[in-house]
């Protein structure tokens, strides 16, 4: 009589996924951290600091759909080590630059620019992960565990490289965050399988249970759930369904509205406290986390709700519904916070607004499964790409609305988008997937 093991492997999986989730953000946003160091080091300004942000983001975009094409076709257990490794490398080649070095400008962007062409695979190869690994029933609170990441990674960023930079200067910043990267790899490497066929620690009761979640079977070779199940037949893209969904477009749209908002946060947030809220280098990371820590606890509650919307009332409540009513109230958060004169005050209704707009992180994701299935890492890496576009703009576009017409207008740009976000939900239609 066999002893079934205490913990799902999948479980653990996207356990792992979560911790690199978090090491992509501590990567991607370490350089706002430094950013008044590394611009005055190399006489920057917020312009320039601006393109070096942009660039993280348009190598990220600009690589989407070749990531979901590689997880779709390689898997993700190979396509994330790789990735992270790149990670790890863009990172101590940033650490690397001299101060004096000519051209900085433009060696920062290049570099800036691989790092997203490197970490672009992180969320279609775990939605790839998702797809095969975890049952509908379970993949918003999966989703929301990964993106939970998100706000980890970011929200321990700033009290702890804020506490490197004044003790040691930036460059360890950066050090600490290549070698974080690598451990994580390692871990991943050794313990992740493309599927759970192929996993020596999945037990079969863990895989019929997989197998009767799933919105799509592999179809199975000879003898059921063979270990040996036709990979093929996970790996077929529906290029043409695809392109014939309405709803891509919106869920296209919406992401880049998530994605603006977002990276408000991610890149200027810290900044904006500290410049514009007059708060010095220590309170402004203090400051900083509470978007982050915010975005965590909603993440996971958001992938949650959505699970248990989704069982009681369907597919298009406990993704749609939970998406558009968490942009709305985003937009509200992003209008009332930046109008109050209370620096804490202003930061808690703001990381308010953080932790609704990521109420619908998990509903993105899953959607995209709910979709396309064995084909969610093409899919997933489309909607993604218009996250990234939208995190692009904001990256340049607000210090320049904030320099023209101040930081109020800035933060309700962002507010209209959320509620563009949320009318492009209401077009979405899950219970219509490509695999059935």
């Amino acid at each position: 009589m066999s002893i079934e093991p205490r913990m799902r492997v999948r479980y653990f999986l996207a356990f792992w996924l979560f911790v690199l989730s978090g090491v992509a953000f501590l990567d991607r946003t370490n350089i706002s951290i430094a950013g008044l160091q590394i611009s005055t080091e190399y006489g920057l300004g917020n312009q320039r600091l601006g393109w070096i942000f942009s660039a993280f983001l348009i190598g990220y975009a600009g690589f989407q759909l070749p990531a979901g094409w590689l997880s779709a076709r390689y898997g993700p257990r190979r396509v994330l080590t790789i990735g992270v490794l790149s990670w790890g490398v863009a990172t101590a080649l940033t650490a690397m630059l001299p101060t004096d070095i000519a051209h900085a400008v433009a060696l920062l962007i290049g570099v800036r620019f691989a790092l997203g062409a490197g970490e672009s695979v992180i969320y279609p190869a775990a939605n790839q992960f998702v797809a095969r690994w975890v049952p509908l029933q379970e993949r918003g609170f999966i989703n929301g565990l990964i993106f939970a990441g998100v706000g980890a990674g970011s929200g321990l960023t700033p009290p702890m490289l804020a506490w490197l930079i004044t003790h040691h200067g930036w460059r360890a910043a950066f050090w600490m965050s290549a070698i974080i990267g690598f451990a994580a790899c390692a871990v991943w490497w050794q313990t992740a399988r493309d599927t759970p066929e192929e996993h020596p620690g999945v037990s079969e009761a863990e895989l019929r249970e997989i197998h009767d979640g799933l919105s799509f079977r592999p179809l199975p070779s000879q003898g059921g759930l063979s270990r040996r199940g036709a990979q093929a037949d996970a790996t077929k893209i529906s290029w043409r369904a695809i392109f014939h969904r309405r709803d891509l477009a919106a869920l296209m749209v919406g992401y880049f509205s998530f994605g603006y908002v977002a990276w408000i946060f991610f890149s200027w947030f810290f900044l904006y406290m500290a410049q514009t809220r007059g708060v010095d280098l220590k309170s402004s990371a203090r400051y900083a986390m509470l978007p982050f820590v915010s975005m965590t606890v909603c993440c996971l509650a958001g992938g949650a709700l959505s699970d248990r919307l989704t069982g009681k009332y369907g597919l298009r409540v406990g993704r749609c519904g939970l998406a558009t009513v968490s942009l709305l109230l985003t937009a509200i958060f992003l209008v009332v916070g930046s109008q109050v004169h209370s620096p804490l005050l202003a930061g808690i209704i703001l990381a308010g607004g953080a932790g609704a707009l990521y109420l619908s992180q998990s509903s993105f994701w899953s959607v995209s499964v709910d979709i396309a299935g064995r084909s969610s890492g093409i899919f997933s890496s489309m909607v993604n790409t218009g996250g990234q576009i939208g995190g692009a703009v904001t990256a340049s576009l607000t210090p320049w609305i904030a320099q023209s017409y101040g930081w109020t207008t800035s933060f309700a740009v962002a507010a209209v988008l959320s509620i563009v976000g949320a009318i492009c939900w209401m077009t979405v239609h899950p219970e219509q997937s490509l695999d059935s």
